[in-house]
């Protein structure tokens, strides 16, 4: 993007001002400068592009915990013609972290309205709350990098349910998740991070879905999945501190799977 394109885009959030951008301004604008390292990791044009999302439609992201780092993109992208429900943490969750997050998250929203004070905050955690947007009303539901959570959780099912409920005939759920080799354990996949497609589309086709597509967008074939801290060894978490540091910061983030499933018309 030209120098002035940032610095009118710039000036008008700083104006307290909606901007309509298309996704390549808003990817690079300034409010994601702590954020755009990463996309080399995560491919957000091209994985948003896989999952058909466009900014007039009604968007639910699940779980996208304290940083929102995919809120970030989707949230100027939907303001002015379309909806974003961000699926959070519970309030009354029993996991300090996530309380913590869910309080992160609303601090970031309140910082700055101009882009964020659209977004519309629900709550997933099964059992108690599995509403994460008015029934039939999604054209897409998002998750990304949660699917261990809920299976170590034993939520997996409810969660995907609700997801089904969410959407409406025809819309899409897309799931990005590390990926464990295939046949690995489920007991070793929760303790890794790693889960296999096997599960992940087990769980979805369980609830109804369809499976579309499988991409390999966000695929790594440097990481072999086999790291002494499962996959938060490898960065952004970097759990091991200094411990071969360099060596994990070359492989990069996780392998992922990509998935993108179809709620039946």
């Amino acid at each position: 993007m030209r120098i002035s394109t940032l610095f009118v885009l710039a000036t008008l959030w700083l104006a307290g001002t909606a901007v309509a951008a298309p996704l390549e301004q808003i990817l690079e604008s300034p409010h994601r400068e702590a954020d755009s390292g990463r996309d080399v990791d995560r491919h957000p044009a091209e994985t948003l592009a896989f999952f058909q999302v466009e900014p007039d439609m009604t968007v639910v992201e699940v779980w996208p915990g304290g940083g929102g780092w995919y809120t970030a993109i989707l949230a100027p992208w939907l303001r002015d013609h379309g909806t974003l429900y961000a699926a959070q943490f519970p309030a009354d969750s029993g996991v300090d972290f996530y309380r913590r997050a869910l309080q992160r998250y609303q601090e970031k929203l309140s910082a700055r309205p101009a882009l964020y004070d659209q977004v519309k905050i629900t709550h997933l955690g099964p059992p108690e709350h599995t509403d994460i947007a008015p029934a039939g009303s999604a054209d897409r539901v998002l998750t990304f990098r949660n699917v261990h959570n809920w299976a170590k959780a034993g939520t997996a099912e409810a969660a995907f349910e609700s997801f089904f409920r969410a959407l409406k005939p025809g819309g899409v759920l897309g799931v990005v998740e590390h990926r464990a080799p295939a046949g690995r354990p489920l007991e070793e996949q929760i303790e890794s991070g790693y889960m296999t497609e096997a599960y992940v589309i087990e769980q979805a086709e369980n609830a109804g879905f369809e499976l579309e597509a499988n991409a390999s967008i966000n695929a790594n074939p440097a990481d072999d999945t086999e790291h002494p801290a499962g996959v938060w060894t490898l960065p952004p978490t970097l759990r091991l501190g200094e411990e071969n540091r360099d060596r994990y910061l070359r492989i990069g983030e996780s392998d992922r799977m990509t998935l993108r499933f179809r709620k039946p018309e």
